[in-house]
């Protein structure tokens, strides 16, 4: 796809939605850059839960896409192409095949690699690829090094005239176009100097996500992780440093580690905020307390091996889905702001199921590129390049259908749990 394409603006008014089940109506009208073309899109991955929740929610968003779900078993293939319908069809495709891979990209126009996870691999074979046959591209990287190392290529991106973000999910990916609109808000009101952004985030089991996302928990326990305090980089031991953050109604407070994610850098890179940092917390606490453990236990050698993690994984995965049972999948991401002139600001965004809201935040960021909203190059989602100013605030239409909680720029009394009021309407 290395036409132009052109972003049709939209206005719409962010505000907080009651209900618990992802709801279409109000969504912002999708405005192809080529309302003639038949658009197809290859979710890779596309028979796991972060793929097939993409595949679907791509359905529903915009039915006129025709969606190519990829993957390597044929008859979980075939289940999700009956479940999405006649616009969809399977390809198989094993993305270690290179010449698989380059064949099914040249017949799309656009490529989600939701194939992870994303820790210890070696190359970006799919942004490769998609460079190669020309074809835009979106990915769903937790991972520091694999973003960076994709970033990387964007001179080659450039030459092939292709749009292609990296870390485009829910977070990080959502989390960090809410960074970016506080910050922008902040400066443009002259609110003082962006000196502190914290990510915290927080998943109930492993949110109905699959054994992918057991096995990026495990490989992120072996990565030593970067946080940044006044304009220095630190080093610091993964799932360490808990605190205490109330993400609200619905979740409460919840405790959240240390994790080493690629959203801290980029952030602090591309927003120029001088300390970042990036929390996780799950529940129920003895998952927190286990996780804490094999930190302390277990050599970061093995925890960095992706065949003796996925060893792990096929050991915990039965008791894993048993608690997610009990615990349910409700994630919540909170994004604070700190400023010079001692001001903050919050954004919340809280959702039941993390298995749709990752599917429904990672099809708004396709949608936002089908619209024109990407240059060519590899960009973050905070990047304007990227994700365009004026096209932000559709996009968190899109990603927050179906949230319980969602508000943005607001002060943090108006997320608290309890918030005191201490006199004629000033809160604590």
């Amino acid at each position: 796809m290395a036409q132009a394409l052109l972003l049709q603006p939209y206005r719409a008014t962010l505000r907080a939605s009651s209900s618990n089940e992802t709801q279409y109506d109000g969504v912002p009208e999708v405005k192809l850059s080529d309302p003639t073309r038949n658009y197809r899109v290859l979710v890779l991955g596309g028979t796991g839960r972060v793929g097939g929740s993409t595949a679907i929610a791509l359905s529903k968003l915009c039915p006129k896409l025709r969606i190519v779900v990829g993957g390597r078993n044929r008859d979980k293939g075939e289940a999700m192409v009956a479940q999405l319908g006649e616009n969809s069809e399977f390809a198989q495709v094993d993305i270690n095949n290179t010449k698989m891979l380059e064949t099914n990209l040249k017949d799309v126009d656009l490529v989600v690699h939701a194939a992870g996870p994303f820790q210890q691999a070696p190359r970006c074979t799919v942004l490769e690829a998609a460079i190669k046959t020309k074809t835009a591209y979106i990915d769903v990287c937790d991972d520091t090094s694999y973003a960076f190392r994709a970033k990387s290529l964007e001179a080659e991106a450039i030459a092939a005239n292709i749009p292609a973000l990296t870390t485009a999910g829910i977070y990080p990916g959502v989390s960090n176009v809410m960074a970016a609109e506080m910050v922008d808000a902040a400066r443009s009101e002259d609110k003082g100097k962006p000196e502190k952004l914290r990510f915290s985030y927080y998943t109930a089991g492993t949110g109905g996500a699959g054994p992918t996302i057991l096995a990026t928990s495990f490989l992120l326990l072996g990565e030593e992780v970067t946080a940044y305090k006044q304009g220095e980089k630190v080093k610091l031991r993964p799932y360490s440093g808990m605190i205490n953050v109330d993400f609200g109604k619905g979740i409460r407070k919840r405790d959240v580690y240390l994790l080493n994610l690629p959203e801290v850098r980029s952030t602090h890179e591309v927003l120029g905020v001088p300390t970042v940092s990036a929390r996780f917390g799950t529940a129920p606490f003895i998952w927190n307390w286990g996780m804490e453990i094999m930190t302390k236990l277990i050599p970061s050698e093995v925890l960095r091996d992706r065949t003796k993690v996925q060893q792990m994984v096929e050991l915990f995965d039965p008791v894993v889905r048993a608690m997610d049972g009990f615990a349910g999948e409700r994630v919540s991401m909170r994004v604070d702001l700190e400023c010079s002139d001692g001001r903050s600001t919050v954004g919340l965004f809280s959702h039941k199921k993390l298995s749709v809201s990752v599917g429904v935040s990672t099809a708004a960021f396709v949608l936002a590129m089908l619209e024109g909203s990407t240059q060519p190059g590899v960009w973050f989602p905070e990047e304007p390049q990227g994700i365009a100013v004026e096209a932000r605030e559709i996009l968190l239409k899109r990603a927050s259908q179906g949230t319980f909680n969602f508000i943005l720029n607001k002060p943090p009394w108006m997320v608290d749990t309890d918030p005191k009021e201490v006199v004629l309407g000033i809160y604590v």
